[in-house]
């Protein structure tokens, strides 16, 4: 069952695997968030800068989605993470997505497949998808 305690534990699993060299200055949330037709994720930090929260499209819970898009999702907005947005750590470029950095980090850090997976299936089934709920 997809719930907000499966997405905790496929987060520790992603971090364990490809992100261990990533220290948590604050603590990381992430949950399914409602449903959305033009977001798939996010990240936001707290005011008082202790917690880090990942909210996933609540479309997600359908296990009809492959895991390894919602891996992809969860991946990206790790990046972020990594990367300082919306957490403590330092900012390693003044935009998110400019000159596909997050593509970039995603690749080196061995989630190529996820990457791809989650590409293909959003271009050929996100607003089919979408369109039908």
């Amino acid at each position: 069952m997809r719930d907000d305690k499966w997405l905790t534990s496929l987060l520790e699993e992603m971090w364990g695997k490809h992100f261990s060299d990533i220290d948590r200055p604050n603590e990381v949330k992430v949950k399914f968030s409602r449903v959305s037709r033009t977001r798939l994720g996010s990240i936001r930090m707290s005011r008082d800068k202790k917690t880090s929260t990942i909210l996933m499209n609540g479309l997600f819970k359908d296990p009809i989605i492959p895991r390894q898009v919602v891996e992809g999702i969860l991946g990206h907005e790790i990046v972020h993470y990594v990367h300082g947005f919306c957490s403590p750590l330092k900012r390693k470029h003044r935009h998110p997505h400019r000159g596909g950095v997050v593509r970039s980090e995603m690749l080196m850090r061995g989630l190529q497949h996820q990457y791809q997976v989650e590409k293909v299936w959003t271009k050929e089934n996100w607003r089919r998808e979408t369109a039908s709920r």
